[in-house]
């Protein structure tokens, strides 16, 4: 897996990944849709990334994740998603280690923290393997089903993530 910047030649690709029809209108990948990582009035922070999630071996794009900063200093949040069908062949597990190594690593960071509709329990059990833990829930009203929709916020310190995640030097 290669984490690379979005290209113009990606967009039409990353919008198709939108269209699944197997999915709930509301649920799209995590509450972020592909169009996150493509959008035209992105900011300018040079920690705010757009990119596309390819595979190494026949560079087939296969995702698109985006970083952006949190209000609190040292904080940065992202969404990733990954199209219908290339789900569940690790890109989004591979992805997010290597965006964590960067944010914690090069860009000294402190804390991630992501937030996921308690629908997708797919995606809340991968961020629970990462490391990832839950520091709380919210609701939003839903204008597609006059429902309300329950985001679960759920955090990563810089430390567990270098516990759990990088090899140790002796």
């Amino acid at each position: 897996m290669l984490l690379r910047r979005v290209a113009a030649a990606d967009r039409r690709i990353l919008a198709g990944f939108d269209q699944d029809p197997t999915r709930a209108p509301h649920v799209q990948t995590d509450g972020y849709r592909h169009w996150a990582a493509h959008r035209a009035n992105h900011p300018d922070s040079p920690d705010d990334f757009q990119l596309a999630i390819e595979t190494r071996r026949d560079q087939v794009l296969v995702g698109s994740m985006c970083t952006s900063q949190a209000d609190e200093p040292g904080v940065f949040s992202y969404g990733v998603g990954i199209g219908p069908m290339h789900r569940r062949h690790g890109y989004a597990d591979d992805a997010i280690i290597t965006l964590l190594a960067v944010m914690f690593g090069r860009r000294k960071f402190r804390k991630c923290q992501v937030g996921i509709y308690q629908e997708n329990v797919a995606s809340l059990a991968l961020h629970n393997k990462l490391g990832f833990r839950e520091e709380g829930r919210s609701s939003e009203p839903d204008s597609l089903s006059d429902g309300m929709l329950h985001l679960v916020i759920m955090g990563l310190t810089a430390e567990a993530f270098t516990t759990k995640h990088l090899p140790r030097s002796n």
